[in-house]
């Protein structure tokens, strides 16, 4: 038996256009084509889409997805490692959920409540291990300093000229206009600037990434939930990568 792209498309929460691309980049070929070449997908595409989506959510970029589906053979202990994460993942945000609980409790209660409590769940540091392994322990040494170093007021400034920026993506998304266009190529030297003013960034001290970085990056965009969300989810995210790449090609 198998499932038309819509389908799968539908079941998996993700776009039509998402799985064409997995296919055109040799992640997620159809198992066949039907009238018209309209894709279809049997069970064991099913199974490797959903090991895609669980290491996607893990933050891995689409160019290691494919590496490491290839390496795991064993299909059932990859997915039994995937288990051991997401249930790790579910413990951290069962601590958040009841942090902020006992937060909201004390509020309305006008009672205090000790800083441990308050911020358990939360860890700041908490992907300082996947930084290192990516980009090296000199990058996050670099950034988590500034970044420390910034003080409130400036880690204000800082965090409104990013939500500013991911605002600007998300209307430009909307729109519909092509990512190559002059439009979306605007924001994308904005946001190559914007990233190039981080230290540790490869390529910082010439205030513009590195293309690889870049263009890594901008996979990452699309690949991770964690940063899919802050353009509007992965439709979003797509068109903020295509307008990156397309930058990252021409002046990088």
């Amino acid at each position: 038996m198998t499932r038309s792209i819509q389908d799968v498309a539908r079941l998996a929460g993700v776009s039509s256009r998402t799985l064409r691309h997995y296919d055109q980049i040799g992640l997620l070929p159809p198992s066949g084509n039907g009238p018209g070449g309209l894709r279809h997908y049997d069970a064991a595409a099913v199974r490797r889409l959903q090991r895609i989506l669980l290491l996607r959510d893990l933050g891995l970029p689409l160019t290691d997805i494919g590496r490491v589906l290839d390496e795991q053979a064993d299909e059932a202990g990859a997915l039994r490692r995937h288990l051991d994460q997401l249930r790790d993942e579910q413990d951290r945000l069962a601590r958040q959920i009841a942090s902020v609980e006992r937060t909201v409790t004390a509020i309305e209660k006008g009672e205090q409540l000790m800083a441990e409590d308050m911020l358990d769940g939360f860890d700041h540091t908490q992907y300082e291990q996947e930084v290192t392994e990516r980009w090296g322990a000199d990058a996050y040494a670099k950034s988590d300093a500034w970044w420390r170093g910034l003080g409130p007021e400036k880690q204000k400034e800082w965090q409104a000229r990013t939500r500013e920026l991911g605002e600007a993506w998300g209307r430009a998304a909307q729109s519909g206009i092509d990512p190559t266009s002059d439009e979306a190529q605007a924001l994308a030297a904005r946001h190559a600037e914007w990233l190039g003013g981080i230290p540790g960034t490869p390529g910082s001290e010439r205030d513009r990434p590195t293309k690889e970085y870049l263009v890594g990056l901008a996979e990452m965009y699309v690949a991770d939930p964690r940063f899919a969300k802050n353009y509007g989810g992965t439709e979003g995210a797509t068109f903020v990568r295509d307008a990156l790449v397309a930058y990252a090609e021409r002046n990088l």
